[in-house]
């Protein structure tokens, strides 16, 4: 199995989160680039603001590496004008995949208008731009039943306002990997909230992001039917070590 084509190498920290100062931060969006591009990953998933950076490296270096990026992140609760914005700023920066964050709180408060404008509204400016879209709906803040209710609400969202051949472009996505959780819960992917996402989500795609730390855990992911892995240790767990941290 290529694993590596189905491997997203994530690098999300700002320089606060990192500890660290923007020139050191930048350089290791730098060397995870250059990493994926060696190593050559599906795609490199980065901050909105290092997307014009991937896209020069990527060109100079005639990779066929893809650079995705995050959209209203972590919490996904700006609104819809917000999202629009800065997602357009991405395509125009060069970014191949729109990874959405949800507003799971305003689904979870029962506001479904606002959530289903969203996904529809930010679906077509992806899709109209040929952008792979996923929807982050953060399963560490949902209970089972709201993992189910709301990866139908987007596959119900995509099959009733697109059309059959666009499906495979967009994706359902288990976690933002910066959830803050109680008493050491998973913030990321779990086997069972994949379960229910794959089960409700078809013919969407899914990917697992977070939580996914070895090979032998990327390849019960991939053989359950999950299409994408976002992780931050994408080498090690390719090369079959086991991956430290948090994402």
């Amino acid at each position: 199995m290529n694993i590596k084509q189905y491997l997203d190498s994530t690098y999300l920290k700002t320089p606060s989160q990192a500890g660290l100062t923007e020139v050191e931060n930048t350089k290791i969006v730098q060397d995870f680039i250059q990493e994926a591009i060696q190593e050559n990953f599906k795609l490199i998933m980065i901050r909105p603001v290092m997307v014009s950076l991937a896209r020069k490296i990527i060109v100079n270096a005639n990779s066929l590496v893809q650079i995705g990026t995050v959209i209203d992140f972590p919490e996904g609760k700006s609104g819809l004008e917000a999202k629009l914005a800065e997602a357009t700023q991405a395509i125009q920066d060069g970014a191949d995949d729109l990874d959405f964050v949800c507003n799971y709180e305003a689904f979870k408060k029962g506001n479904l208008d606002l959530v289903k404008e969203e996904i529809l509204k930010c679906t077509q400016l992806g899709l109209n731009n040929n952008k792979v879209v996923k929807w982050i709906i953060e399963v560490a803040a949902l209970q089972d039943e709201q993992i189910i209710q709301l990866s139908t609400l987007i596959k119900n969202s995509i099959i009733t306002n697109f059309k059959e051949n666009q499906y495979a472009s967009v994706f359902v996505k288990s976690s933002t990997g910066f959830y803050k959780t109680e008493n050491n819960r998973p913030n990321g992917a779990t086997i069972p909230a994949i379960i229910m996402m794959l089960e409700n989500a078809s013919p969407l795609s899914v990917k697992a992001a977070g939580g996914v730390r070895t090979y032998e855990e990327a390849v019960e992911m991939i053989r359950l039917g999950v299409k994408r892995i976002g992780t931050s240790g994408a080498k090690a767990i390719s090369d079959g070590q086991k991956i430290q941290g948090e994402y």
